[in-house]
This record gives structure tokens, sequence and C-alpha cells, in this order.
């Protein structure tokens, strides 16, 4: 692995730096961020000595979607504004609403006054909006390549022919990460065709999971339930479209050195393609690179479809980058090669009780406990969030070699293992962002 400098850093060692970067990120929160203000005025926090004095200002990850669904429904863009100010540590003041027809205009509004809304697709229908500068989405764009590098044997300049399929939702965050990506790693002279399919914007997405709850709830109007059955069509279409167009560019550019850019699920049905048409590992470059975003999502595959891919694809494990990552976060957590996410520097783990209300005793090194992290890098919103994952992280030194903190690859959601996931916090904030929007 290449020297990475936040990789390479001990805990212990930068234990009192990251002690002193919360202390400057709390005095700049209270000052700009109105939630942040509420929660430490509510907790008594007047500054940070322990890394627990933070713990009470950490933000459940449901904070960036607590405004009322109605906001979205009615086209409510100036309460959903006074909701943003709420989580954001940029001023609001410079949006201009005028014109403004759906969620995708209220977003590009938002981006035109220098406030980058990075959404989630939101699978509840209710996507959460978290608030970004240019300066983070720079900083993200910049240490993904990194990490990558550091995390594999892909390097910058590889010059390899991209090979991507599955629908990535169009936000400023997965234009900078994405497009950094590419610049760094892909040819240009061998980009794949271009989708034919309508955009995946945020708001068709929202959209689109409105309809399906209102159909199931009953309440969806007949013409409602045309459209939906119109639009889900063109959209598997195009998908399908984009699976063949995909095996085409990858069959036809199988002695290159592909970039595989997509999610485990998506790369099974494009390997199944590619053997479906008599191609396999012997016809494939040794040094193809993956990189692998996300978990399973949803997908059932079978027990063996990691070791599938890879024969598939000719993989060697030098060349496959996996992270772990949160978008209430910005920063990525690089697998290495003993199979553990490794936290940067500027990552503060912080592992809590099953409720998120105390900090875990870590003295020991290893510890199993509720995921929270201070992201230090944040700038456009408060950098501490509490995540709805139970990880087992060891703050000691790992067999790869890194000296950094680490988490097994055994990350499960509360809301898996015991049907509910509640954060102690959640309904305090909630309470609160509400009364304020």
């Amino acid at each position: 692995m290449p020297n990475r400098t936040g990789f390479d850093l001990a805990f212990e060692d930068i234990r009192a730096l990251q002690l002193a970067a919360l202390s400057e990120r709390f005095a700049e929160g209270v000052e700009r961020i109105k939630l942040v203000r509420q929660r430490a005025e509510d907790a008594g926090i007047t500054e940070i000595r322990s890394l627990g004095d933070i713990v009470p200002l950490l933000l459940p990850h449901t904070a960036y979607k607590s405004y009322p669904e109605s906001f979205l429904t009615g086209k409510r863009w100036d309460r959903l504004t006074r909701w943003l100010a709420t989580v954001s540590s940029m001023s609001t003041d410079g949006i201009d609403l005028d014109g403004v027809e759906d969620v995708d205009g209220w977003i590009a509004a938002c981006e035109k006054a220098g406030l980058f809304v990075s959404c989630t697709s939101g699978t509840t229908g209710k996507p959460a909006m978290l608030p970004a500068s240019g300066t983070d989405l720079a900083f993200a764009a910049r240490e993904g390549v990194e990490a990558v590098q550091w995390a594999s044997a892909i390097r910058a300049g590889d010059n390899r022919t991209i090979a991507g399929f599955g629908a990535t939702a169009q936000t400023s965050r997965n234009a900078a990460n994405g497009g950094a990506l590419v610049q760094a790693f892909v040819d240009f002279a061998k980009m794949p065709p271009s989708g034919e399919g309508p955009a995946i914007t945020i708001g068709s997405i929202t959209r689109m999971i409105a309809l399906r709850k209102a159909i199931s709830e009953g309440t969806a109007m007949p013409d409602d339930i045309a459209e939906f059955e119109r639009e889900s069509a063109v959209r598997q279409a195009a998908l399908d479209a984009g699976l063949d167009g995909a095996v085409d560019h990858v069959i036809a550019h199988r002695a290159d050195r592909l970039m595989l850019m997509t999610m485990w699920g998506p790369l099974y049905q494009l390997a199944e393609k590619v053997r479906e048409r008599g191609f396999s590992a012997k016809d494939f470059h040794p040094e193809n690179g993956v990189f692998l975003g996300g978990g399973l999502k949803g997908a059932k595959l079978p027990e063996n479809y990691k070791e599938y891919i890879f024969e598939t694809f000719n993989l060697s494990p030098a060349y496959i980058y996996q992270m772990y990552g949160m978008q209430e976060a910005q920063t990525s957590m690089a697998r290495c090669s003993n199979g553990r996410y490794h936290i940067p520097a500027w990552m503060v783990c912080l592992p809590l009780d099953k409720d998120g209300s105390n900090l875990l005793d870590f003295s020991q090194g290893e510890v199993t406990g509720r995921a929270a992290f201070f992201d230090l890098s944040l700038e456009g919103r408060w950098g501490g969030v509490i995540s709805g994952d139970r990880i087992d992280v060891d703050f000691r030194p790992c067999a790869c070699g890194s000296p950094s903190p680490s988490i097994a690859d055994n990350i499960a959601r509360y809301a898996d293992l015991e049907g509910d996931d509640k954060i102690a916090c959640s309904g305090t904030v909630d309470a609160y962002v509400r009364g304020v929007a």
C-alpha cells in the first residue's frame, strides 16, 4: 500500500489532535448551526474536554429527514428551506425560490446559492437532505481517489476502460465523487455510450416511491396508477438496455484493463450475461479493477456470488476496492488486505451503546457497539452522526500493517437485527427541528 497519512497514524498518536479539532468544530457549530446550538444548550455543554462530551451533540442519522413530508407533497419550498437552515452551517438567505416547481428545482436553487444539497435516494419516499459546501464536495472527491490508491493496486493514470451498470441518483456528491474517479483512472477515449433512459433524479425517485405508497394504501387515482406503470416500464427498459450495452462494451474491451464501477447486485447481473455469451476469466485482463460502493442493497444473490464474479472477470484481490461509509458523513473507510475497514485520522469513531446515549469503554482496543462518527472534514453541516449500524471496531493496529483503527467486515443494521431501531435522541431532535421549521 502507498503511504497515505490518514491511514498511517495510530489512534493514540492522534487522540489529542482529534480532541482539539472537535473543540474547534464545536465552537463553530454552536455559532452557525441552530440544531447544534440547541443540543448544546439542552445538555449544558460549553466546551469539549473529552470524547464523551461530544456524544450528546451527535445527531441521529434521521435528523436529515426530520422535515414533515408535507413540505414535499405540498411543495412548501419556503418551509423546506427554513428546515434546511436548522441543519446547515451556511446561510439559506440567498436561496431564490422563484419558479421552483419540484424538489429537483429546489435543489438547483440551493446549488445556485452555494448550498449543495446531496440527497439520498429515499427508499421510504422521503430523502435525507444533506447540505454540503463546495469545499466539502472537493474534499470528498479528492479523498475518494486517494482511498482507492491506498487500499488497492489501482493507480491514477492507469487509463482503464470504464464499465458500469445500474442506476445512480443524480446528486452533487455523486457527480463530484464519480467525476473525480473517472478523471483519475479512466481512458476517456474508450467511454461507453450514454444511456437513453430518463434521468434518475431525486425528484423522480421520490415521485415513484410516493406513487408506490399511494397504490399500496389504495389512495392512488387511476391516472396516477397508469403513470406509475408507464414510468416503471420506461425505466426497466432503460435498465435492460443499459445492461445489454454494458455487456457489449465489456466484451469488446476484454483485453483492456477494466474499471468496473457498480455494486454487487448489478455486477452479478453483468457477470451472468457475460457468461451467457461464452466468455469467462480466460478472456479478461488479469489487472481488471473494481470499485464497489455499498452492500447488497437488498439484492438476493447466491452464496457464491463473489466467487462467480471473480471467476468471470479474472479478478485479483489486489485490484478490488471496497469501502464502508454513509451519506451523512463524506469520508470513505477503505477495506484493507486483511478485510477490515480503516478509519482515517480526520474521522473520529465513537462507539456507543445500543440506544446511542453513552460512549463505550474502548480502552482495551476492541469493542462492539452502535457506530457513531464525527467527520472533521465536513464544513457545510455538523460532522457528528449516530448511525443505524452495529460494528466491531478495534483501535489497535491491524494485521495488514496499518496502525489506524479499523472495523470488521461484519457490519449489521440494528433494524435488520431487531426489526426496529430506536436512537434515544431522535424524538427530541425531530421535535425541535419541526418546531423551528
